[in-house]
């Protein structure tokens, strides 16, 4: 008899859990089209799962952009990993994924770009057949970065970390280069560092080309909260972005819980998301 309960929970459970997932996909992006302001997954918040099972995660969020980071497994029971250097055959497998979740790859970082034009171009020929759009990197912009972003329609956005690209640096590298070359604004690693992040927006506008957007507990040692229960001013944010008629992508990337806080807060930010750009739609 326990057992026979035992199993038919587990089946229940698998039922609500497959529901909540079909009302995920469901989500009303509208808003965020309109805008164009577009949610996108950093797969690095599910690090602990391989890509495929993070490309699942964000179809079960309703979210249909993703941003690659480079060493993720593949896939369960496999040793591959994704990045620059997949093979054809690796590369047709990821774009099969993709297509069957109904999920776009957008971007891809934190990673390297070289410097010099050979093996710069090879990484921007890659972006281009991956369908990349930014290439979210720490690599200092050159001449040829500059020359490649413009032929390949292919931003490159500055990350910081806490210590690297505060806005000032970023401003000071790009005031020559490219509009296509700019910040890959973190609002997570600004609050680290004791910025205010609507100000480095402001500080950064026209350069501003892609997030990775966090709402922390508290300034310089916090860790992630749920959207607008931080204190980021998230609102405050997605006001200034839309001030500045930003039109691209601004990733997830939760650092903070294991699996089971991932699921339970995940979508709270994916919620909050999109009743405040319907707010700001109107």
């Amino acid at each position: 008899m326990l057992r026979s309960f035992t199993i038919a929970a587990a089946a229940l459970l698998v039922l609500v859990q497959a529901g909540q997932g079909a009302d995920a996909a469901k989500r009303d992006d509208s808003a965020s089209e309109k805008l164009g302001i577009k949610l996108s997954l950093q797969c690095w918040t599910y690090n602990r799962l391989t890509f495929f099972e993070t490309v699942d995660k964000a179809a079960g969020l309703g979210v249909k952009y993703l941003e690659m980071f480079p060493g993720q497994k593949l896939k369960p029971d496999s040793d591959l990993k994704v990045g620059r250097t997949m093979t054809d055959e690796t590369i047709a497998e990821v774009k099969k994924k993709l297509a069957d979740a109904g999920v776009k790859l957008v971007a891809y970082g934190v990673d390297g770009v070289p410097g010099d034009e050979a093996g710069a171009r090879k990484t921007f020929e890659w972006a281009k057949k991956m369908g990349i759009e930014v290439l979210v990197t720490e690599t200092t912009p050159n001449e040829i970065h500059d020359k490649l972003c413009n032929e390949f329609k292919i931003r490159m956005a500055l990350h910081n970390h806490p210590k690297t690209w505060p806005p000032d640096m970023v401003l000071q590298h790009t005031k020559d280069r490219s509009k296509l070359i700019g910040s890959c604004s973190d609002t997570g690693h600004w609050m680290r560092a004791d910025f205010i992040p609507v100000e480095q927006l402001k500080k950064l506008e026209g350069r501003v080309l892609h997030l990775h957007f966090k709402d922390l507990n508290e300034p310089v040692k916090g860790h992630d909260m749920p959207w607008g229960t931080g204190r980021a001013n998230a609102k405050g944010i997605l006001e200034e972005l839309k001030r500045q008629n930003y039109k691209g992508y601004l990733s997830i990337e939760y650092e903070y819980g294991d699996l089971k806080h991932l699921d339970m807060n995940l979508p709270r930010c994916v919620e909050f998301f999109d009743k405040t750009l319907n707010e700001l739609s109107k």
